[in-house]
């Protein structure tokens, strides 16, 4: 016979999500974390010194974890909705349901588009070479006008792709911190 504290973690393991997909929000988060400011810096970086030698390693870089993180989001939807997500907790308001899905929408569709437009501008500028060891396939024929209007849009969605990120780290946190619902620990990736 199940104690009530048993029964109890069952429940909370039962509520997870899977191993794969919490492994993959995680390796996720870690990619756009350090790819938005990376971004933003190289950017800076390549307008201040007219484009060196670090400047070009740094959007080396970037190109290649941009590419990592696509086929990590690709990936990472294969594992949604193939396993599913665990069913919303009672404790969330219809508001917080609402706001839970459009937020993961969003965030879903930008983690596509924000790389593919950099994928898309890399191959019409042309510049698909990384570090001098491969290039990536090109997705579209050599056109720097148009790749200079993809590189704005990328930059944009990317900065929007940043923000969503805060808010949803600071609902996480708010549900950990103030509400005490179990939330977070549902993506956690210990246990």
């Amino acid at each position: 016979m199940a104690t009530p504290d048993s029964s109890t973690e069952n429940r909370s393991k039962a509520a997870r999500y899977s191993f794969a997909a919490r492994a993959l929000h995680w390796l996720v988060a870690a990619f756009v974390i350090c790819m938005v400011p990376l971004g933003l810096y190289m950017v800076s970086r390549g307008a201040a010194t007219n484009f060196d030698a670090l400047t070009g390693q740094l959007y080396d870089l970037h190109k290649m974890a941009g590419f990592i993180l696509l086929w990590l989001i690709v990936l990472r939807i294969i594992v949604r909705l193939t396993r599913g997500a665990p069913p919303p907790l009672a404790t969330l308001t219809p508001f917080e349901r609402m706001a839970s899905t459009a937020m993961h929408h969003l965030l879903y569709a930008l983690l596509l588009v924000v790389p593919v437009l950099g994928w898309a501008g890399i191959s019409a500028y042309p510049a698909l070479n990384i570090l001098g060891l491969f290039n990536l396939p090109g997705i579209l024929p050599a056109n720097e006008p148009l790749a200079n209007k993809i590189f704005s849009v990328h930059g944009l969605l990317a900065q929007v792709l940043g923000i969503l990120a805060l808010l949803h780290i600071a609902a996480a946190l708010r549900h950990r911190f103030v509400k005490h619902d179990g939330v977070l620990r549902r993506m956690w990736p210990l246990n």
